[in-house]
């Protein structure tokens, strides 16, 4: 008994390392382990849970220790998992920017689902420049386009969608305000593409502006593991160029699962993560029927080190709109 206490205590003690901390075995991309960190909280929670549970079961003498043990060993990994999270910032407060700044929204709508006159109530609450729009379709865009242009903000629309334009995931949508120039959609064959649903990568005519990018890298779900993974270092690929570049969209990943896609100061390749530089990375995007500080940061404003994050802000006044994701909002300074 005193053997298998032994053993069950080391594998109680590396499951918790793994689930708090995968990186240090390099699985944070691994099947399993990057579903229970995308949800930090959630499993902070179930151990609180089992904390309960085997405080109750010392009360039983020939497990005494062993229960003991593992109430001490849930208890660390509570506060370094909740430690590790809210190390990422919970800052809620509402973006600030000033001129010459960029202001960036990303929204997975769940194709369409809020409507074109609510997206572009988005836009216009917050001083959107640019909108990455996982899951909206063209028509939408466009007409969002059409709203704000008649207000005397015409934006923009690029589409990219794969094989049945009805459904709304293999939709992507970029909105570009016409104040910035005009922006084309590079084909995939010359700048790649994610493999199960689509990105956008936009160019400016002039020359003069960044690389735009709305991006939706599949979720990691059993079947698509591998694609997930391929599509995660594709982005980082696009921010490893050397060049200008603002992406933005569903990466269906949090910070965790970037580590090893990152390159010298950047969250993914060389670029940084703007709520997470800011100290909103830790409010979670996505679902939207869990609370915040419960769900999981998933989409995100990326952008190469010449663009300096001021702001971010997880938006939770969306909730209610028919989508399971809330819209992030950004704030850029060039320099």
């Amino acid at each position: 008994m005193k053997v298998l206490g032994w053993l069950l205590g080391i594998a109680v003690a590396a499951a918790l390392l793994v689930a708090a901390w995968p990186q240090t075995f390099g699985l944070e991309q691994a099947p399993i382990v990057a579903q229970v960190v995308s949800l930090r909280m959630g499993v902070v929670a179930i151990a609180a849970g089992l904390t309960v549970l085997f405080l109750l079961l010392m009360t039983a003498r020939r497990i005494r220790r062993f229960a003991g043990a593992v109430v001490v060993m849930l208890l660390v990994f509570m506060v370094a998992s909740s430690g590790i999270h809210l190390s990422r910032g919970v800052d809620d407060a509402p973006v600030q920017a000033a001129e010459g700044d960029l202001v960036v929204v990303t929204w997975n709508t769940l194709g369409d689902a809020p409507g074109a006159d609510e997206i572009a109530g988005l836009l216009r609450d917050t001083g959107a420049d640019v909108a990455m729009l996982p899951e909206t379709t063209i028509e939408t865009g466009t007409r969002v386009a059409e709203i704000l242009g008649a207000e005397g903000n015409p934006f923009w629309a690029i589409t990219t969608d794969f094989a049945n334009s009805e459904y709304g995931a293999l939709n992507t949508t970029l909105l570009v305000s016409a104040a910035l120039g005009s922006y084309t959609a590079q084909p995939s064959v010359d700048v790649g593409q994610t493999n199960t649903l689509p990105t956008v990568v936009a160019t400016p005519d002039d020359g003069s502006g960044p690389v735009l990018v709305a991006t939706h890298p599949v979720a990691p779900i059993p079947q698509q593991m591998r694609n997930w993974r391929d599509d995660l270092a594709y982005v980082a690929s696009l921010c490893a160029q050397g060049r200008s570049i603002i992406v933005g969209g569903d990466f269906n990943s949090t910070l965790d699962h970037w580590t090893s896609l990152g390159v010298g100061s950047g969250d993914i390749g060389t670029c940084v993560d703007a709520a997470g530089a800011t100290g909103a990375g830790a409010i979670g995007t996505w679902p939207t029927w869990a609370p915040a500080w419960l769900g999981a940061q998933i989409d995100h404003v990326v952008a190469s080190a010449d663009w300096r994050p001021i702001a971010a802000q997880v938006l939770t006044g969306y909730d209610d709109l028919g989508t399971d994701h809330r819209p992030v909002v950004a704030v850029l300074r060039q320099g």
